[in-house]
């Protein structure tokens, strides 16, 4: 029966592929049939794709690091019966849970490998998770009976708030009929938050500029993400706020004219920390900024820069780096 189900889905698959190829409409599909759970059922609006969900999806799959500690945030490793995509290890007080998941790629999964572990749900971090090329649009999934979430962060509305991480938790657990389980974490979130600017009342901001990556350009963050109100709670100015994104390339001489007194670097994949710093002390565009002259750094990794559960955190380590005679 399964292997019915399995040969089925990817049949349904291709023809969604098709379908989207000539501009065929997606549906809104509930996640099964049969009656619905108590609660149910309930929809959804989510970056312009609405969906009605007549109970919790029971096959769930995460990709993107933030998508998934979400998930295991709000105990729900048990509806989950697949994973891919992390940046960084996951966090501790999930690393139990997360060991029972099965990990489906390292990277990205093929349509074909995605829709063999039979989930009614897929969850992305990132736009890139329904890349269409790759076959696994929201459409395409859609029209295989697999419904979908993108993280907000990749379609807002306007600047990306802590509102946001707020919503994006409690419509995840709305999803799943766990509502109470939402609230608890938010509070617990927001504990940390407010602790944070206890600290750091009547701080002077310090001026911030984000580097990402990049050697013949900066690639930093913008006034449109999560980081720039990460940079704000953390009693920082980030100086490339007028960047009308999340992220956005600048030059090297607009980092030098806007002076900032720390770089933050942005921590993931194959390029090291040091290696960055040796790369910014020694570009000569940028010697007369005070953060270079005084080697002022703070680091934060990836996963902690995007929509999701280590925002808070993240905030106070970067005040800690920012401020550190506020946190002795």
């Amino acid at each position: 029966m399964r292997t019915m189900r399995r040969l089925s889905l990817l049949s349904a698959l291709s023809t969604a592929v098709l379908a989207a190829g000539c501009g065929g409409p997606a549906s809104d599909r509930p996640a099964s049939a049969g009656s619905a759970a108590e609660g149910f059922p309930v929809t959804t609006s989510n970056c312009g794709v609405k969906t009605t969900y007549e109970r919790p999806p029971r096959r769930a799959v995460s990709l993107n690091q933030h998508a998934t500690e979400v998930m295991l945030a709000l105990g729900l490793e048990t509806s989950m019966v697949g994973t891919g995509y992390l940046d960084d290890a996951i966090l501790p007080e999930y690393q139990a849970a997360y060991g029972g998941i099965k990990v489906l790629s390292k990277e990205y999964p093929s349509a074909e490998v995605l829709l063999a572990a039979e989930p009614d749900f897929v969850y992305g971090g990132f736009s890139t998770t329904f890349d269409e090329k790759e076959g696994r649009s929201r459409a395409a999934l859609a029209k295989a009976g697999v419904n979908t979430r993108l993280n907000i962060e990749e379609c807002p509305s306007g600047p990306v708030t802590m509102a946001a991480m707020d919503e994006e938790i409690r419509d995840v657990a709305k999803i799943f009929g766990v509502p109470d389980r939402a609230e608890a974490e938010v509070k617990k979130l927001h504990g940390t938050l407010d602790s944070v600017e206890g600290k750091l009342t009547g701080v002077q901001p310090v001026k911030l500029f984000v580097y990402d990556s990049g050697d013949k350009t900066a690639f930093t963050a913008g006034g449109k993400g999560i980081g720039n109100e990460m940079i704000k709670r953390a009693g920082g100015v980030n100086l490339f706020v007028d960047v009308d994104k999340a992220f956005g390339d600048v030059s090297f001489e607009q980092v030098a004219e806007r002076a900032p007194e720390v770089v933050v670097i942005y921590d993931y994949g194959d390029q090291p920390v040091e290696d960055k710093k040796r790369f910014l002390l020694a570009n000569p565009a940028l010697k007369d900024v005070p953060a270079i002259k005084n080697k002022r750094f703070a680091v934060l990794p990836l996963s902690s820069t995007v929509l999701g559960v280590r925002v808070p955190s993240a905030v106070e380590s970067l005040a800690r780096q920012v401020h550190p005679d506020r946190f002795q």
